[in-house]
């Protein structure tokens, strides 16, 4: 059986740039609901280059990005 490819999202400087800033917003931040309200932001920021088939977003698929790419930044 052959598995499908899944074309990499895409993002422009601008907002992978955003993106690391937030993620580090997100480690410094006190307390959680400043925590939720940065990942809720780029929920909404990375939700736009989805494409119509791709899985909608959540704020807890964000917090898994931030957590992978914590050290790599």
């Amino acid at each position: 059986m052959m598995a499908l490819l899944r074309k990499q999202l895409e993002l422009p400087p601008e907002v992978a740039k955003a993106f690391v800033r937030d993620m580090r917003a997100y480690f410094k931040a006190k307390g959680q609901n400043e925590r939720d309200e940065i990942a809720a932001r780029q929920r909404s920021a990375l939700s736009g280059y989805q494409g119509p088939r791709d899985k909608k977003l959540r704020i807890t698929d964000v917090i898994k990005m931030f957590n992978a790419m914590k050290d790599q930044s």
